[in-house]
Parts: C-alpha cells; sequence; structure tokens
C-alpha cells in the first residue's frame, strides 16, 4: 500500500477538470495516443454533448517516480452545484484532492463548496491555477486568492495549463510526495465500501467500491451487510478506465465487483461488503442520504411503457444514488412516478438520461419543491404535489424549504444581482470582498423561488460571470395557497399549483390566458377559470366555433334565416349545459413544458 495512492479533481463547473485528467492519463500512458480523445473520461454521450461532466469517473494509472513504480487512483468528478452528492462520496474513497482553480475566472462559488467538503474529510489539499496559457488569464491575482483561502505561501501554488500540458507533471509527482498513501490491512476481513454502482444484464450489480481492509477475489461468495444480501464476487476488476478484470482487489485499492445480484434495490451506495464467512463484522460509516428539494411528476407518453419506465428508474438510481422515485397516478395521465431531485439540472439530466439510454417519450411536470402543513390537529404533513395539499380551513400553518444562496460575482453586476433577488424575497445576509473587483454575494432565498430559470437569468444578466452554490437552511413560515383550475366548470386537478397568496392572482391570470391559447376550440363557448378556494380569482372564455348555418340559402323571405339561427342558438345552449371538454395530452404537455 505505501506505492499507492487515492486522489480526486475537485473544481467549479468548465474549470479544465476533465482536461487535466487527459494530460494525467497520457503521461502514465493509460490510453494509447491512438485512442486518445478530449474529456476522454466523460464516457455519456450526453456529457460529451453539453460539455459537462456529469457522473465521477475513476481510473487506475500507473507511474514511476525515481525508479519506483506508483499506482495512482484518480477519480474525476463534477463541479456542478447539482451533482456535489457524486463529489461528497468520492472524498470518502481517497486521501488526497487537486483543487483547480481557472485563471481567467478565478475562484468560483462551488470552488469554496468543494473545498469545504474536501476539508471535513481531512483530505491533503494541493491547490493549481489552470489555463496560464490563455490571453485573459489574471495568474498572479488567482494565486494570490488562492494562497489565502488556503493560508499557504504563493509558492505552493502550482500553475499550469492542462490543455498543453505546461507543469502538469511536476503537479503528479507533488501528487505522490504530498498525498499519505491509505490505511487499512491486507490480512484483517474483507470490508469494501461501496461508492457507486451499474447494472450489467449479464454480470449484474457491478459494485464501484474502496477496499478499506482484506482482499476479495473472483469466485468468492459476497454478503452485503446493511441489507443482509448474499452474492457472488463472478468479476473482480479495476478501471483502465473501462472495466478490466485482474481477479483481486487488496486493502488500499479502487476497483469494482460484478456481484451477481439481479435486484438494483439491494445494492445501495454506502453499502459495506464482505465475505460470507464475516457475518459479525462491523459495517463502515457510509453516506449520508441526500435529501432531494426539487420534485417533478414523470409519465410515459405511451401508457403501455410504465414498466419500461419503472426498470429504467431503478436501474438509474444504481448509476444516481441522489435519485428518489414512488409511483403515482393522474386521472389525465395514467399511470407514472413522482421523482425527487437535487435541482433542476439534475432533473433535465436525468429525462434526458431515459429518453436516450431507454427510448422512452415522456411527460414531465414543472418542478416544485416540498412544502410542510400543519393542520388543526398540530399535525406535520409534507406536501410534495398540489393534489396532497389540505383543504384551506385544516391548515392551521404552512411552511416552505428556505436556503442559502452564495453568489461570487464581479461588483459591476452587483445592483443588478441585488434587484433580482430582491424580487424573489431574498434576504441579504452578508457581502466579502475576495479581490478589488469581485463580492461574495449571501442571502437567504426560498427555494421554489430558484428553482426554475435562475440560473440562467443570473448568467444573463452577469454575462456569464456569476456563479452560485447553494445549501437548504429548512423550513421557514408562508403565506400558501391552492391554486385550481376549471375548465367549462370542471375542476382540472392536473393543472393545480401550489403558490403564494400574494402570487396567485398573476399566476392564474397567466395560466388561464394560455389555456385558452392551447385548448381545442369546441362547439359552444368554454370558461376557463382560476380560483382558490372557491372563489374565482381569474377567468378567460374561449369562444365557440363558429359554423354558417345560412350559407346554403339564398333570396327569400328572412325569417327562413331568423329560425335557423334560433335552432343553432338552442342546440349550443343545450351542448354548453350537457357537454363536456375531453383535453387532449398535448395540452397537458405544452402546461408542464411552460
Amino acid at each position: 500500500m505505501e506505492n499507492i495512492r487515492n486522489f480526486v479533481i475537485l473544481s467549479h463547473i468548465d474549470h479544465g477538470k476533465s482536461t487535466l485528467a487527459d494530460r494525467f492519463l497520457e503521461l502514465t500512458n493509460t490510453i494509447p495516443k491512438e485512442k486518445m480523445r478530449p474529456q476522454y473520461l466523460d464516457m455519456m454521450d450526453l456529457e460529451r454533448g453539453r460539455g459537462i461532466t456529469i457522473k465521477m469517473h475513476p481510473v487506475r494509472m500507473t507511474y514511476t517516480l525515481n525508479l519506483k513504480p506508483y499506482t495512482l487512483n484518480l477519480i474525476d468528478t463534477p463541479g456542478h452545484v447539482d451533482f456535489s452528492y457524486e463529489v461528497s462520496r468520492s472524498l470518502a474513497a481517497v486521501e488526497g484532492a487537486i483543487l483547480l482553480v481557472d485563471a481567467t475566472k478565478g475562484i468560483q462559488a462551488q470552488t469554496l463548496a468543494n473545498l469545504d467538503l474536501a476539508k471535513r474529510q481531512n483530505l491533503v489539499i494541493i491547490p493549481a491555477v489552470n489555463k496560464i496559457d490563455s490571453p485573459q488569464a489574471k495568474i498572479g491575482e488567482t494565486k494570490t486568492d488562492l494562497a489565502k483561502l488556503l493560508n499557504i505561501p504563493e509558492g505552493e501554488v502550482f500553475e499550469i495549463s492542462a490543455k498543453y500540458g505546461t507543469n502538469v507533471e511536476k503537479l503528479l509527482q507533488d501528487v505522490i510526495e504530498k498525498i499519505p498513501c491509505p490505511k487499512g490491512n491486507s490480512e484483517k476481513p474483507l470490508r469494501a465500501l461501496i461508492f457507486d454502482s451499474k447494472y450489467d444484464p449479464f454480470k449484474g450489480v457491478v459494485a464501484f467500491v474502496r477496499v478499506i481492509d482484506g482482499k476479495v477475489s473472483s469466485g468468492e461468495k459476497i454478503y452485503l451487510i446493511q441489507t443482509k444480501t448474499e452474492g457472488e464476487a463472478k468479476e473482480v476488476g479495476y478501471f483502465k478506465p473501462e472495466l478490466g478484470a485482474t481477479g483481486e482487489l487488496k486493502a488500499g485499492e479502487t476497483g469494482y465487483i460484478a456481484t451477481g445480484i439481479k435486484e438494483p434495490e439491494k445494492v445501495r451506495v454506502g453499502e459495506t461488503i464482505t465475505k460470507i464467512s464475516n457475518l459479525n463484522i462491523e459495517a463502515l460509516p457510509g453516506y449520508q442520504t441526500p435529501k432531494p428539494m426539487v420534485f417533478a411528476s414523470i409519465y410515459p407518453e405511451n401508457p403501455d411503457d410504465f414498466e419500461t419506465l419503472k426498470t429504467a428508474l431503478s436501474q438509474l438510481k444504481l448509476n444516481d444514488a441522489a435519485l428518489t422515485f414512488e409511483a403515482e397516478m393522474k386521472e389525465a395521465l395514467g399511470r407514472g412516478f413522482r421523482c425527487g431531485f437535487l435541482g433542476t439540472l439534475h432533473a433535465e439530466i436525468v429525462s434526458e438520461r431515459l429518453r436516450r439510454e431507454f427510448g422512452l417519450d415522456l411527460v414531465i411536470s414543472n418542478p416544485s419543491v416540498v412544502f410542510k402543513v400543519i393542520n388543526e390537529k398540530d399535525r406535520e404533513i409534507f406536501v410534495y404535489s398540489p393534489q396532497d395539499f389540505p383543504n384551506q380551513s385544516k391548515i392551521k400553518a404552512a411552511q416552505e424549504p428556505w436556503l442559502r444562496l452564495e453568489i461570487i460575482t464581479p461588483t459591476s453586476f452587483t445592483g443588478k444581482i441585488a434587484e433580482l433577488l430582491k424580487s424573489l424575497n431574498g434576504i441579504r445576509i452578508e457581502t466579502k470582498y475576495f479581490s478589488l473587483d469581485r463580492l461574495l454575494l449571501i442571502y437567504e432565498v426560498p427555494l421554489k423561488e430558484i428553482i426554475v430559470g435562475f440560473y440562467d437569468k443570473l448568467k444573463g444578466m452577469t454575462q456569464g460571470f456569476a456563479s452560485m452554490n447553494y445549501e437548504i437552511l429548512g423550513y421557514r413560515p408562508a403565506n400558501l395557497v391552492k391554486l385550481e383550475i376549471l375548465i367549462a366548470g370542471e375542476k382540472e386537478e392536473a393543472f393545480s399549483k401550489i403558490v403564494s397568496e400574494k402570487d396567485a392572482f398573476f399566476e392564474g391570470k397567466r395560466m388561464v390566458e394560455k389555456l385558452k391559447e392551447i385548448l381545442p376550440v369546441q362547439l359552444f363557448s368554454v370558461p376557463i377559470q382560476a380560483s382558490i378556494s372557491g372563489k374565482i380569482i381569474a377567468r378567460e372564455t374561449m369562444k365557440a366555433k363558429r359554423r354558417d348555418v345560412i350559407a346554403p340559402l339564398y333570396g327569400g323571405d328572412y325569417t327562413r334565416k331568423r329560425k335557423l339561427l334560433e335552432k343553432q342558438k338552442k342546440g349550443k345552449k343545450e351542448l354548453k349545459e350537457k357537454g363536456r371538454i375531453r383535453i387532449p395530452p398535448r395540452v397537458f404537455l405544452e402546461m408542464f413544458r411552460d
């Protein structure tokens, strides 16, 4: 184990983690030159298409320093706030981290968040300033800020260009010299921590593990302590970065175990794997379960695809431990699932993966948050969808989740950001100067105000220079109401929403106006209304489809035309009284996409 080094690369999104990982792969000859491609570890088409890392990617490399061979286990991590759970899991499998900062952008919000996670794990931090080759690079300023942040001399901060490989080999050598070797004992009973997994139709669930103690070989019987599940190590190996069988894993190493278990829910992230002969061994601490705060309903456009969607979500959860889902049913859409996510980008990525990897056409609701209601009996009720919202008369108090929002921005955009956050009921907590022209703004904001569109607005008004990170604070009192939509006097539950009382009129008016545009025209006039507790607050009327009943007539007495018009009028009146509106699925889709 003295020759093993386990480390991660941490940074804000788009600071060059995957490019630095490419240079390491080249330096260690892990990937032959003819097979090398940019962002090699980003395996998914979705990652390559969007240019962001979505999943952590482990790889095993070998490097010789001073005639001594070293095994380097690297984990490339995501940088977006929605995937911070991926980062926290990877940190438990390593002893050190390279903290990478883009010299053109400086320290950003997720840099601070990831650094905080690494400090909690007591990891050795090696700082590096990237993109020194760029004409816009502010190398000296960024080094000074990073040195102050870590409380170290500026000389300890590396200056590198991951694109051209400048000083990258020195950085790798520093990783070997400064990051300690793993602790553990190969002679003790096996204890391996699952930090990720994926599903293979032939090998069952493939668990990505860090072996803490002991060793495991192919063919041995294994046991998952928390779920009390037996399996067999059908294949054991390393990440090269593709899976490569080696036959054995020892203490201190990172690799994978093909468990042969076909039920995805039995292999959890944070689970401890041991051998069937070690049933009394103590489980490893594992990970804190993430709490999804953004929820959206996902339904298959074709009702026959329900089981396919269920299987797809089970397999995605293996690869994405932060995803939660449970079955629900809506009269208009049939059977589907209410899914929990860490943020809107997370929701977007999951839905896109369901479409690409499983070929599913989906209907997806607007993201919403979890509200808390205290009823007249002082019982707390969690409200995940408008259908769960109690009658207003039975609500003693209502609460909504708030978060602490950290924004790093150039000082020239501070006024615009302050205005935006004020309009979202944000409370200013603190302002800190990072340098002469960069600020850290700390606000407390209701979560429901930022889950849709906020990040895009922030980037747009700051020309892409601002960055954000957030942390859930808890629940606070709120004046919430259930906004209901009535079409031709009939309540359409699928369109119901939970909104702030002060925003109810504007939201109701917007919804009825949109429905008037997209609903198919009927042979009779249709009232579209928004109501709260039975009180109508907004209304639009969709005019009847017109048919010229007197067109076939020409000449003659006007009374003949009059008689036909009266007959048409009577027929429309009867239709209005007895007729029912059938809302096509595309209307729900249009409203949910809004």
